[in-house]
C-alpha cells in the first residue's frame, strides 16, 4: 500500500512539474489561435468592375486594399463586396444611368464567384452559406447595396436585387434620395423628405418581406429613426462609428446607439480614419495631400480629391479610381520613415471606437468593417492583408474568443438570420 501511495506521489509531481514548465501562449499566439478559430467578416468593400476582367482581377495582388491574396495572407474570411452607386438626380434619365451602374457591379461579382475564381471565392445568401464555405476552405463573398437610387421608383426592384443576391441594402447614400433623406443635410439642414418619403417607408416593408438586412450608415439621424420605427427586424449600421468619440454625421449618437440595442440590430465600427479622430486625420490628410500630388506629377496623372469627385467628368473619375490606390500606397511609402509627418489614425483610435460602443449598448450590438477601397483603411489595417492587426488589438484589449467571434461577424450574422426569420412569416 505504501508503495503505491509513494508510486501515485511521484506521477503526481512529475505532473505538476510538466505542467509548469508547459511554455505559456504568448499573447500574440493567443491573438493568431483566435484569428483562425473565429470567421472573420467585413461588411464594406467598394469595387471597381474595371478589376473583373478576365485579365485583371481579384485572383491577382492587386493596388486594390480588397483582394484574394490580400485576404488570405491576413486571414479575412467574408467580404461584403457592394453595389456602389453615387447619387445624381431624381430623373427618370439619372434612374437609368444609375440602374446601369447597379448592373455591371452586379455582374462584377457574380463573374468573380461563377467564372474568373469558383474554387476561390462563393457566394453567399444566408448564414449557413457562410459557414459552409469557410469550413470548405474557400473565401465567401456577400453582397451590400449602397443606395437605392438606381432602383428609380420601382418597388419590384428590390426583389430584383435581392435575386441578385442583395442582403443588405441602404436607402441613400452622400444626397437625398426619391426614398430617404441622407446624413449630408446636416451641413446645410436642407431636408427632402423630414426622414423617409412614402416610397421609402414602403421600401422598409418591401426589406422587411423579402428579407434584406436595411442598412441605416448613410441616410439622416431622423430617417434611421423612422426606419427603426417601422421595421420589424433588426437593422444595421454597414460601416459607422461612434459620434461620441468624433463628431461626423455619418457616426451614430449615443440616442441611435441606444436604438440599435433596443432594436436588436448591429452597428459596424467602420475603419475610416475622418470617421475615428477628427483631430489626427486632419492634421494627416493636409500633410499628404501634398505628398499625394507629388507622386501623381512625378507620374503624369491629374490628382484630385476626393471632395472633388462630384465635379468630374466620367473620364476623369475612370482615371482617378485607377490611380488613386496606386498614388496613396506610393505616397504612404514614401512618408514611413519622415520625423515630421504627423501620425495616422490607427488599429488603436479604431478599437477606443469598439470599446466605447460595447461599454455603451453591449457586446452583442457592435462588429466591424474596413470600408476598403472606397476611402477606408488606417495604419494597421490598410489593407486585408494587415486583418489580423484589428484581432492583436482586440485581444491586448482584454476580449475574450467568444467576444471576439461575435465582433468579427457572429453578431452579423445573427441579424441576418432574424431579418431573414421575419420575411419567412411575413410571406
Amino acid at each position: 500500500m505504501k508503495q503505491v501511495v509513494y508510486l501515485f506521489s511521484i506521477l503526481t509531481l512529475i505532473a505538476c512539474k510538466q505542467k509548469e514548465e508547459a511554455p505559456k501562449e504568448s499573447m500574440e499566439e493567443m491573438a493568431k489561435r483566435i484569428h483562425e478559430n473565429v470567421i472573420t467578416i467585413d461588411t464594406h468593400n467598394d469595387i471597381n468592375v474595371a478589376n473583373f476582367t478576365d485579365s485583371i482581377n481579384y485572383t491577382q495582388r492587386l493596388n486594390t486594399q480588397i483582394n484574394l491574396p490580400k485576404m488570405k495572407e491576413g486571414g479575412l474570411d467574408v467580404t461584403w463586396l457592394i453595389v456602389y452607386t453615387g447619387q445624381d438626380t431624381l430623373t427618370a434619365e439619372g434612374y437609368a444611368k444609375g440602374k446601369e451602374n447597379a448592373m455591371a457591379k452586379f455582374e462584377a461579382i457574380h463573374k468573380l464567384c461563377e467564372e474568373i475564381a469558383p474554387n476561390e471565392i462563393e457566394l453567399a445568401l444566408t448564414s449557413d452559406d457562410v459557414k459552409r464555405i469557410s469550413a470548405s476552405g474557400k473565401k465567401v463573398a456577400m453582397i451590400g447595396v449602397e443606395n437605392a437610387y438606381p432602383m428609380g421608383e420601382d418597388l419590384a426592384e428590390f426583389e430584383r436585387y435581392y435575386n441578385l443576391g442583395a442582403r443588405y441594402i441602404s436607402l441613400a447614400h452622400n444626397g437625398h434620395s426619391q426614398f430617404s433623406d441622407s446624413n449630408t443635410g446636416e451641413k446645410d439642414s436642407v431636408w427632402l423628405h423630414n426622414g423617409l418619403s412614402e416610397l421609402g417607408k414602403k421600401a422598409v416593408a418591401e426589406m422587411n418581406r423579402l428579407g434584406i438586412m436595411i442598412d441605416v450608415s448613410h441616410p439622416s439621424e431622423e430617417a434611421m429613426k423612422q426606419m427603426i420605427a417601422l421595421s420589424k427586424a433588426p437593422i444595421i449600421a454597414s460601416h459607422s462609428s461612434a459620434r461620441a468619440l468624433c463628431d461626423h454625421s455619418r457616426n451614430l449618437t449615443d440616442e441611435q446607439l441606444k436604438l440599435m440595442k433596443e432594436n436588436g440590430g448591429v452597428v459596424q465600427t467602420v475603419a475610416f480614419s475622418s470617421y475615428l479622430n477628427t483631430k489626427k486625420h486632419e492634421a494627416r490628410s493636409a500633410y499628404m495631400k501634398e505628398v499625394y500630388k507629388e507622386v501623381a506629377d512625378s507620374l503624369g496623372v491629374e490628382w484630385f480629391e476626393r471632395s472633388q469627385f462630384k465635379t468630374l467628368t466620367d473620364a476623369q473619375r475612370k482615371a482617378f479610381m485607377e490611380n488613386y490606390p496606386k498614388i496613396k500606397e506610393i505616397g504612404e511609402q514614401l512618408v514611413v520613415n519622415r520625423t515630421d509627418a504627423p501620425e495616422p489614425v490607427n488599429v488603436s483610435d479604431f478599437v477606443d471606437h469598439i470599446d466605447y460602443m460595447v461599454d455603451l449598448i453591449g457586446i452583442d450590438h457592435v462588429g466591424i468593417s474596413s470600408d476598403f477601397d472606397g476611402g477606408g483603411g488606417i495604419d494597421g489595417w490598410s489593407d486585408a492583408s494587415e486583418t489580423f492587426n484589428v484581432t492583436l488589438e482586440l485581444v491586448k484589449r482584454g476580449y475574450s474568443e467568444e467576444d471576439i467571434a461575435k465582433l468579427w461577424g457572429g453578431n452579423l450574422l445573427r441579424v441576418l438570420d432574424e431579418v431573414q426569420k421575419v420575411a419567412e412569416t411575413l410571406s
